[in-house]
This record gives C-alpha cells, sequence and structure tokens, in this order.
C-alpha cells in the first residue's frame, strides 16, 4: 500500500512538470525564443529572466535557500505580467496551478507576448492595466509568493538536497529531492514566529532564523500511512535538543536516513546485518561499507574509481588500502587481476565503542554488532533498572520532558518514585545506508515521532560537483 502509494504520487507529480515544460515551450515561442530552450533546467530560468527583462544575476539567487523560493515565484510571476496576466487571481494561478495555466496560457490565440515587464517602457504602455507602480506590483507579488509557498512547502511537498554521503550509493551528494509532507501527516509548524524559508539559521548573517517566545504544542495532520521500515525519512536530528544550540523540535537540523526500526521492534546488529524481531532485514542493494582491499601494488587508477564507485580511499602499505563501495562494486573489484583480496571491515563482536549509544561500557556495542534493543512505542511501559535506564534516560528526560533522579538505587519521576516508565510517543530507529559513513540512531539513539518531516518521494535533478554535470540518469527517478 506505502509503495503504491508513492507510486501514485510520482505519476502525478512527474507529468505536471511536463505540463509546465509544454507550457513554458508555447509560451517561449511566442516571445520569439526557440520552444527547446525550455527543456534544459537552469538555462531556461535565465531565458524567463530575459523575457521579463530582469537581470540574469537573480539565478545567483536561486541557490540561497529560503530566498531561492521567494525569488523563484516572483519570477514567475514576473514572466506571465509580460504576456498581460496582471490580476491577482492570475498570479496566483501561475503559483499554485502552474502545471494547467502555463499549458492553457500557451495555446491561448489571445494570449500574446507584450514585452518585457520590468522595463520602463512596458509600465508606461501598460499603466492603465496595471494601475500600480512597479515597486508595489513587486512587493505585492513577493507577498503573495511567500503565503502560497509556506503553505506550499508546509503542508504538502518540499525540496532538500543531500549534503553528505551518509545515504551513498543509494542518494549521492547533490541529489535534489522532493519530500511528501502528506504521506505521514503534514506536521503544523510548533515555532511559528519564523524567517521564510530559512529553517534555523538567517542567510548571510547566521543569526537564529527564529524566535522562540511562542511554541505551539505538537499536532499532526491525518496521512496516508505509517512509517515503514525501509522508507528513506527526513527528520529533525534528536541532538539539536542539546547544548550549545537548544533548538525546538521543527527547527532541529534536518537528517535523511532510512527507517530499519518501528515502535515496538525489537532491533539488533549481528556482522552488520540488522536483524529486526530476530529476522533478517533487506539490505539496501545500493548501500556501502568498507572494504579492506589488497592488491599487487601501486593506487587504483581513475577510471577504476570512478566506474565502481570507490570512496573515501586510504592507503596503508603499497598493497593495503581501505575504501567505501557497495557490496556488488566489491564483488567486481574482486575478479580483477591485479586485485590479490576484499573482505568486508567488520567490527568484532564484543568490542565496546564509547560513541555508540548508549555510551555505556555495560553494553559492549560497536556500529557492527549492536544490541538487541526494543524501540518505544506509545503506551508500552518499560521496567527502570540499571540496565534499561542507560537506553530510555534520554526518551524520558529529553523527548518527553521529564524530571528524572537517580539516587543509588532509587529512581525518580518528576518528584514521585518510580520503578516503570510509560512511554507518550512513538519512537523510530534511523540508519544510513553508507553503513561505516553515517552518524545515525547508532550513534544518538532512537527517533521521536514529533521530529519525523516527511518521507523522500524522488530524485527531481542531481547535480554532480565533481564533473560540473548534471546526472541525468538520476533525474525524475523514484526512491526506494
Amino acid at each position: 500500500m506505502n509503495i503504491a502509494t508513492d507510486i501514485f504520487l510520482f505519476t502525478i507529480t512527474a507529468p505536471l512538470g511536463i505540463l509546465i515544460t509544454i507550457g513554458l515551450w508555447k509560451l517561449f515561442q511566442k516571445a520569439g525564443r526557440p520552444g527547446w530552450e525550455s527543456l534544459i533546467p537552469v538555462y531556461n530560468i535565465y531565458i524567463i529572466l530575459k523575457i521579463s527583462g530582469r537581470s540574469w544575476w537573480l539565478l545567483s539567487l536561486l541557490l540561497i535557500p529560503g530566498i531561492n523560493l521567494i525569488v523563484g515565484l516572483g519570477i514567475m510571476i514576473d514572466f506571465i505580467k509580460s504576456y498581460g496576466k496582471f490580476k491577482m487571481s492570475q498570479n496566483a494561478a501561475v503559483v499554485l496551478l502552474p502545471f494547467i495555466y502555463l499549458p492553457k496560457w500557451g495555446f491561448d490565440k489571445n494570449t500574446r507576448y507584450l514585452g518585457p515587464s520590468a522595463s520602463d517602457d512596458f509600465y508606461e504602455e501598460h499603466h492603465g492595466d496595471l494601475k500600480k507602480s512597479p515597486a508595489r506590483e513587486w512587493t505585492e507579488a513577493i507577498i503573495f509568493a511567500v503565503v502560497a509557498a509556506t503553505l506550499i512547502r508546509s503542508l504538502f511537498i518540499e525540496a532538500y538536497t543531500i549534503p553528505t554521503p551518509s545515504m551513498e550509493s543509494s542518494l549521492l551528494v547533490g541529489d535534489f529531492l522532493f519530500v511528501s509532507k502528506i504521506n505521514y501527516g503534514a506536521r503544523l509548524p510548533m515555532t511559528p514566529v519564523a524567517f521564510p524559508f530559512a529553517h534555523h539559521t538567517m542567510p548571510l548573517t547566521g543569526g537564529k532564523a527564529y524566535w522562540d517566545g511562542i511554541k505551539l504544542p505538537y499536532f499532526r495532520l491525518p496521512g496516508f500511512g505509517d512509517i515503514k521500515k525501509g522508507d528513506v525519512v527526513v527528520f529533525n536530528y534528536p541532538m539539536d535538543a542539546d547544548s550549545p544550540l537548544y533548538r525546538p523540535v521543527d527547527k532541529r537540523e534536518n537528517y535523511i536516513k532510512r527507517c530499519q526500526g518501528i515502535p515496538g521492534d525489537t532491533l539488533s546488529l549481528l556482522n552488520a546485518r540488522v536483524y529486526v524481531n530476530n529476522k533478517a532485514a533487506i539490505t539496501p542493494p545500493r548501500g556501502e561499507m568498507e572494504y579492506m582491499v589488497r592488491n599487487n601494488g601501486g593506487s587504483f587508477n581513475w577510471q577504476q574509481v570512478y566506474d565502481l564507485h570507490l570512496s573515501d580511499i586510504q592507503q596503508f602499505t603499497n598493497q593495503d588500502f581501505i575504501l567505501n563501495t557497495t557490496a556488488r562494486s566489491a564483488a567486481l573489484l574482486k575478479q580483477q587481476s591485479d586485485v590479490q583480496s576484499v573482505r568486508a571491515n567488520v567490527r568484532l563482536r564484543g568490542v565496546y565503542d564509547p560513541e555508540i549509544f548508549p555510551h555505556d561500557p555495560h553494553f559492549r556495542w560497536n556500529v557492527d554488532n549492536f544490541g538487541p534493543i526494543i524501540i518505544p512505542k506509545k503506551g508500552w511501559t518499560v521496567k527502570l533498572d540499571s540496565l534499561s535506564l542507560p537506553i530510555y534516560r534520554r526518551v524520558i528526560e529529553v523527548y518527553e520532558h521529564n524530571r528524572l533522579q537517580v539516587n543509588g538505587n532509587n529512581i525518580s519521576i518528576n518528584g514521585k518514585a518510580a520503578n516503570s516508565y510509560t512511554f507518550k510517543l512513538n519512537y523510530y530507529w534511523m540508519m544510513g545506508d553508507n553503513r561505516h559513513n553515517s552518524e545515525d540512531s547508532r550513534f544518538w539513539g532512537f527517533v521521536p515521532e514529533d521530529h519525523i518531516v516527511g518521507k523522500a518521494l524522488f530524485v527531481w535533478m542531481s547535480w554532480d560537483a565533481e564533473t560540473h554535470r548534471i546526472r541525468w540518469s538520476r533525474v525524475m527517478r523514484m526512491i526506494y
């Protein structure tokens, strides 16, 4: 049912993009431009600016998070004014329903290109139609764009960028994603007073982009379904609750990982393999991990590194390397004539890593051998003792806002003696597909349900910063 919902949303969203492109093709032709210019990402925005009479440097503002949405919608409103669409209802149409109105105007014989709307001559010629100064028109357009975009990104869908390799090779650095808020239900803002489109930090100045003087309780609208094991989920980083940031829940950093465990599950890792309720979980086929490689001497050639997607290569001797790659690429690497051996670099069972949750020497766990651990479920009651308290203390104190004190063998919660605790929220276990290059639940524990932002649906664009090229094979690609 969950996969069917994703496919349904994708099959709706992808054709909408095609309709918008068709509309731009026809409108470009009306302005005397070749229609094919609408097909090229970024360049088509440059042409829109040129048709509207706006400066090309506005493209640079589209790289700034938050500001890009305001400017982007303002550019489109400016663009349709060049075709005589001056009314507020028409501004609303291009913002909310561009897949309908851009093709409609493109094929409409009565819609014609009047000239660049940003020029002084345009205002003088069409003064009777505009009835407002260009400054007022632009101001109203920005205000409308802010309101419309805020509603869209808060309640329906929002764009995100992959900044780190923690999900490689399932998701690559430079992938641009659409994340659905409606799959799990949109979370209403808990910190409502904030600068539009800036998450937690102001662009350029670096100050706080929100005021936490007003805080609203957690509330989520009904969604299509619940989080399933295997879903790729965007959520707020729970550790931002701590010093020195002390950020509100909805202003904590956005992370993206794969859900490996849901409320009530018993989860463990054995030799880097995830087990849920004593059953082996499906390993992401494009997930990466560390491998020890021995070859006949010398480094890997560039083509080999690129074709097999080898990363984080470290050389220890003339023959010995550690690198990150997928299981498939490791198997292909092992077949090469100059490679002697390839084996997964799995940490030994029973070797304690103090960086691993719950950071207690009683639990001799590491990134590859961990648990078993029970993921809290709303309404579940756990017995509190010296073994369970290190695992659930943060949940009780930080996420569910209780005052917990321990005096010898005596435990009190909010001033009352307690030997058990009943959880108020559901929790999840999130892990990166790049198992040895991901800071995830193995390091900081559970993700509360009020931290969940949405489900990653598909990659709409992907940019390779190393080659400075678009990865066309990843464009409009579903995320599994």
